[in-house]
C-alpha cells in the first residue's frame, strides 16, 4: 500500500489542522493506521492508531483529548484532527499502516512522506 500525507502546515498555539493520509490499493480496510510525528532532534513517536474497521482507537497519552484519528474507508484514507495544538506538537507527522495490527504502533512496514506542523506561541 502506498501512503500520502498531507494538510500540515503553521499555526498559532491553541489553533487546530486536520491532517489526511491518502491510500492506495483496494484492501485499505484491512490496514489498521498509525500516525507517528518527529520533532527537530527527537526519535520519532507513536501518536494514535486506529483499527481496520475504524472501531478501535488509541492515543499517546501527550495528545489523549486533544487529538482525534478517525478514517473513510470508502475513501481510502485516515485522518488526523489536532485540537488545542501546543507548541510542543511541531513535528512531521508521518501516517503509517500495516495488516498486523500488534506491531501497527511499533513498527508498521508501510509508510507515506511526512508533513510538517509548525505550532507559533
Amino acid at each position: 500500500v502506498q501512503l500520502q500525507a498531507s494538510g500540515g502546515g503553521l499555526v498559532q498555539a491553541g489553533g487546530s489542522l486536520r491532517l489526511s493520509c491518502a491510500a492506495s490499493g483496494r484492501t485499505f480496510s484491512r490496514y489498521a493506521m498509525g500516525w507517528f510525528r518527529q520533532a527537530p532532534g527527537k526519535e520519532r513517536e507513536f501518536v494514535a492508531v486506529i483499527s481496520g474497521s475504524g472501531g478501535r482507537t488509541y492515543y499517546a497519552d501527550s495528545v489523549k483529548g486533544r487529538f482525534t484519528i478517525s478514517r473513510d474507508n470508502a475513501k481510502n484514507t485516515v485522518y488526523l484532527q489536532m485540537n488545542s495544538l501546543k507548541p510542543e506538537d511541531t513535528a512531521v507527522y508521518y501516517c503509517a499502516g500495516d495488516s498486523d495490527g500488534a506491531i501497527v504502533t511499533t513498527k508498521p512496514n508501510y509508510w507515506g512522506q511526512g508533513t510538517l506542523v509548525t505550532v507559533s506561541s
